[in-house]
Order: structure tokens, then sequence, then C-alpha cells
């Protein structure tokens, strides 16, 4: 079957609901409106205000009264309209969410999603742009997951759902319109995945930085540089037998984060395979991250700021000695 990737999250959702009277929906716009992103979109007309519930502009109390019901017993699905916003709940999220499994002894779970939209690439500005993934990839007590394909999109909601722990998922909103053939089934959400192989170098990366890092590779292709690129798609907890597994076949490896450089999810991925497979490189290991700034407004500008394809083939050739 053939769908965008914001129809499989919608499908995913909609399964949900179906599967599982305890699961509801609840965010800024997600009834009548149909969602920001348009993924929740009929929901309200088939399942009813009491499982898709609009909620007021305020990230903390929403994300808290999920935190509530998922305690009671309940297995809600909270949308945050954007990573940015987000900060507003951090509270809720880093220290109740978080940690009231590890503060109870084990007593309380707190089986919460939490879906929201990340990252830059569509003129809307700093403020709603960023992605700070890495941020909750930092935080012990929650699984952090990034679906790159329209397969993950669908496939990642119900073991997240069934994970008695808080699962965050990032959407890039570059994503939303991609389409490609799934089946309509879970997918792990342990586990990193290889898109492409190859034997040169490794290109690590994730969420909408994946298309970026694949047409790199195929650019790289046209070269003669044959590349594996790995999709983290788990960035907590990471999957390092993955990273080192393909840094030990190519010996060389590139990490894309659109994430500032510093203090980044990409560095984290780099330290484990300085500590882990130093012996294994055959050159330094490199990244390609964002410009560090707030994602300028200007088209030409933002596209400068941000990973881009022909920066990605470049670093790689760079780590090749074909620079």
């Amino acid at each position: 079957m053939k769908m965008s990737y914001r129809e499989a999250l919608r499908l995913a959702l909609r399964d949900a609901l179906e599967a599982d009277a305890r699961v509801f929906l609840m965010g800024e716009d997600v009834g009548r409106y149909g969602g920001t992103y348009a993924v929740s979109k009929g929901l309200l007309e088939e399942f009813g205000p009491d499982r898709i519930r609009d909620t007021p502009l305020s990230e903390l109390g929403f994300v808290g009264a999920g935190i509530g019901a998922a305690l009671g017993g309940m297995r809600p699905v909270v949308e945050i309209m954007t990573i940015n916003f987000s900060m507003l709940a951090l509270d809720q999220v880093v220290n109740t969410a978080a940690c009231l499994r590890h503060m109870s002894g084990g007593q309380f779970n707190v089986p919460l999603v939490i879906r929201m939209a990340t990252g830059a690439g569509r003129q809307v500005a700093a403020q709603h742009s960023h992605s700070l993934e890495g941020w909750y990839a930092h935080i012990p007590g929650i699984r952090a997951l990034a679906p790159a394909t329209v397969a993950d999109a669908y496939g990642m909601l119900a073991p997240a759902l069934a994970d008695p722990d808080p699962v965050v998922i990032f959407e890039h909103a570059q994503l939303y319109n991609m389409e490609d053939e799934i089946e309509q089934r879970p997918c792990d959400i342990r586990s990193a995945a290889l898109r492409r192989e190859g034997d040169d170098l490794s290109i690590i990366t994730y969420g909408g930085s994946l298309p970026k890092a694949l047409q790199a590779a195929r650019l790289l292709a046209d070269d003669g540089i044959s590349a594996d690129v790995l999709d983290l798609r788990v960035l907590r907890p990471l999957d390092t037998a993955a990273i080192l597994g393909t840094v030990r076949k190519t010996h060389r490896v590139l990490v894309v984060d659109e994430g500032w450089r510093s203090g980044s999810l990409a560095a984290e991925v780099m330290a484990r395979i300085a500590e882990e497979s130093f012996y294994d490189l055959d050159a330094p290991p490199g990244r390609v991250c964002s410009a560090e700034a707030p994602v300028p407004y200007a088209r030409h500008m933002e596209a400068a700021a941000l990973p881009q394809p022909a920066a990605i083939a470049a670093a790689a050739k760079q780590l090749m000695g074909r620079s």
C-alpha cells in the first residue's frame, strides 16, 4: 500500500484508537482543525470529542494532564505542535514523566506517547524550526524515536503505546508529504536500520536528514564511493552495536545531524565510536551539522544553515582523501 508519511501517522492513530479504548489523542488543534499538519484530520468525526481532545494553548498543562491520565490507566497520545513549543513542557517531561518509575521504586509507570514536529526547511523562522531531539535523548527514563520513513511513521506508534515508560516521537516536518509503499505492521523501536549498504564509509543520521544522506550517497556512488547509510531511528537508547558495526565494516564515518554541532547528538555518536572503536578507524570521524545560529527565515539563508546533500557528499569525499 502506498501512502504519505502524514497518512501513515493518521492510519497508525486510527488503528490504535480502534484497538484500545484507553487510547485517546490530545493537543492543540487536533480535533476540529484536524491537526496543524493534518495528521488527525477526520478522527474527531469518527471517534468523538472524548477520544480526540482539543486543548488550550498550554503545553505545560496538557502534557501534565497526559501524565495524569497515563498514571490512571489510560494510554494518551499527546501532540505538541512543534519541538520549540515543547520547551514549555520540559518540567513535566523531564522532572515528572521520566522520573516517576525510578522515584516510586517501580510502583508507577507513565505509558505516555508524546508526538511533536521538528526540523527546519519551511521558512517558519527560528521559533518553529529547531532540531532539539538531542536534548530529549539526554534524559534517562524516556525512549526517543525519530521515524524517517513512511513505514516507521506507521509502525512505531503501536509499540510506543505498549511501552510502560514515556516515549517521545519526533516527526520531521519536511517528511509529511513523502510517499512510499508500506505494510501495516508494527516495527522495531529498539534498533537502528541500515538503509543503504556500502564499503567505503559510513554515513550515520536520523529523521529529516535521512533523505539527504541517501541523496548524498547516490552522489558519492557517481564518483565511485560506496556508503553505508545507517538510520539511527531510536535516539535513546542508542543502538551502539549497530553504530560500531558499520564503523568496523567501512573504517570511516560521517555523522549527519540537523542539530547544532556543540553538544549535539552527533557528538555523542562520535564519542561512543572513539571510546569503543577507535582502532577500527582509518580517518578521524567527521560530522555535518546545522550552522551555530538560530534558523534564519530567508529561504536561501535557511538552506545554507542546514545540512544539504552536496555538503554531506563533500565531507564524505574529504574523509576519503578525495576533496
